[in-house]
């Protein structure tokens, strides 16, 4: 989803703080920070530890603060600003975490110390060592147990896991659980062990939850219930891998798990993460909520960064001021305007696509009355919508401009209704279909299509005709999906609506549901809707998501 703009007052935004490092090449440290801070509506102070010469391509050089300068910052900004939150980075040696540690105290002396998150830099992507070896001591001993939440990597918990002489391999999700709970006992509030550096797949996490029933599970940036449509066409793009970060509080353990991402763009990302968590912190939130914001803004900022260097590049820490309705296209969300429509209208899409008369249809106790009173509708329908089309076609003037796979799928649509085979099979002739007369479900829908179409908008005519076509074809997969199951409810054998299930789910229809999806991503990235063009177009998304299900509801004599 998208991020808003805009989410404070400049007069609200909260101060906080970065403690680390600085990064000549922009992508990590007291840089990727101050980026980060801005980017979320916060205002940035920073106390620079050390000084680094290092790029994409790696740290060529390190040169430590003193220690009694790291403490001047710190009473300097302090003394002055209300910091909300703040976070510790690179801290380089002993004696700098222990000028960070006693200015810390002396300055909350009297008081608690705002949300503090730790991320024990030790080690650079690169390999360069971050962290002097005696400074770990000092870190766990002193300031683990200030902090609100700590975020080390897979080798950072390894190494202090192993300092404490502590079972310190991670392999695996198992592992990971192990780990973080081990951490917890080193005195933090939380832990979060990120999962960047261990591939995991969704049988890990059904495996895990298995043995432990008692964890949550947040399931950020994948695909959910009623979206097969999309689980379908995303295939060639979607990968089974799967990043996991366990969050162990005292009480409760949260799995973040979301689409891995394959990409040179990681330069700083946990700088960027640990700096977005003291954002969400210092706008007031959980440590659960500020998790799953902080980790949702790093993903994006990865998934959509632009290369930069020759090495592992920076991240695009600026993606939410860049105000979108629809997120651009990407490897992990590859239909981005369907997901968001679908999202905005989750409860009344369920309804139409799990509706009774799509449960009684595929378990065949739907009434006959009822399906041919359907069927009849439905060729009264398709009447209004040729009516439509037509209108759209003589009155505006962009019609013609409209890309062939647009065409396609208006025309696909009439050509795939299978409906007067439907009519043949069940003793309904042309004469009978002419005399039928009108249901008022028919009668607002249609009314609602030629109104659509007299605005002559090619592109919310396309959003109209969408609801019907993708819910369709997404009836049509989930009655399928579930007929595989064991001891299903679906009934294919002997099922007197079969040739329906069939032909929904069936290779034609679904091309031309690919098609209708694949132009109406393209109409989005080709002229990309404002705030109140994307209401527009969710508006009459949702209507005619409504009017769908009036007819299911028609069917069955609810109207």
């Amino acid at each position: 989803m998208a991020l808003p703009m805009l989410r404070a007052e400049p007069s609200k935004m909260p101060a906080v703080l970065t403690i680390a490092g600085s990064d000549s090449g922009g992508g990590a440290g007291i840089q990727a920070d101050i980026k980060t801070f801005t980017a979320l509506q916060c205002y940035g102070t920073s106390v620079i530890t050390a000084l680094t010469a290092q790029n994409t391509t790696g740290v060529q050089g390190v040169h430590p603060a003193p220690p009694t300068f790291v403490k001047q910052q710190l009473h300097s900004v302090l003394g002055d600003i209300e910091v909300k939150a703040m976070k510790t980075g690179m801290l380089f040696d002993a004696e700098n975490t222990r000028a960070v540690v006693s200015a810390l105290k002396e300055h909350y002396a009297d008081r608690p110390i705002p949300p503090l998150v730790c991320d024990p830099v030790c080690v650079s992507t690169s390999g360069h060592t971050l962290l002097n070896p005696d400074a770990v001591e000092v870190l766990v001993s002193e300031l683990f147990p200030l902090s609100a939440l700590i975020t080390p990597n897979r080798s950072e918990a390894e190494l202090v896991l192993s300092h404490r002489q502590l079972p310190c391999s991670i392999e695996s999700l198992e592992d990971m659980l192990r780990a973080a709970r081990d951490m917890l006992s080193l005195g933090p509030k939380a832990v979060l062990l990120k999962g960047g550096h261990i591939t995991s797949t969704m049988e890990d996490v059904e495996r895990v939850l298995t043995q432990r029933p008692d964890l949550n599970v947040i399931r950020d940036g994948l695909l959910g219930e009623n979206m097969e449509i999309l689980l379908v066409n995303s295939k060639d793009t979607a990968s089974d891998a799967m990043a996991v970060d366990v969050l162990q509080e005292q009480d409760t353990t949260t799995l973040f798990v979301r689409p891995w991402i394959d990409s040179t763009s990681t330069h700083g990302t946990g700088c960027t993460l640990s700096a977005a968590l003291v954002c969400e912190l210092g706008h007031g939130n959980s440590v659960v909520d500020a998790t799953r914001a902080a980790s949702r803004y790093t993903h994006i900022a990865i998934e959509t960064a632009s290369p930069m260097g020759s090495g592992n590049g920076p991240l695009n820490h600026l993606h939410p001021i860049i105000s979108r309705s629809v997120p651009l296209p990407s490897r992990t969300n590859p239909h981005p305007l369907i997901r968001t429509l679908i999202f905005h209208t989750n409860d009344l899409w369920k309804a139409y696509v799990e509706h009774d008369f799509v449960k009684q249809l595929g378990s065949g106790t739907l009434a006959r009355e009822s399906f041919l009173h359907f069927i009849k509708q439905d060729y009264l329908y398709l009447k209004y919508y040729a009516r439509a089309y037509g209108l759209l076609a003589a009155k505006s003037s962009t019609f013609s401009s409209i890309d062939a796979a647009t065409k396609t799928i208006i025309n696909i649509i009439t050509e795939v209704s299978m409906h007067r085979s439907y009519c043949a099979e069940w003793g309904i002739d042309e004469d009978e279909l002419r005399r039928t007369p009108e249901s008022p479900a028919t009668t607002a829908y249609g009314a609602y299509l030629l109104d659509i179409g007299l605005q002559g908008d090619s592109s919310r005519l396309i959003m109209a005709l969408a609801a019907c076509l993708l819910g369709y074809g997404e009836v049509g997969l989930w009655l399928m999906k579930e007929a595989a199951k064991p001891n299903t409810w679906v009934k294919l054998y002997g099922n007197p609506y079969l040739k329906w299930i069939q032909d929904y789910s069936g290779e034609d229809y679904q091309a031309a549901v690919a098609i209708g999806i694949k132009t109406l991503e393209t109409m989005a990235v080709a002229d990309p809707p404002s705030a109140t063009r994307f209401q527009e177009w969710l508006g009459v998304w949702q209507e005619c998501t409504r009017l769908e299900k009036g007819f299911w509801d028609m069917a069955m004599g609810l109207l």
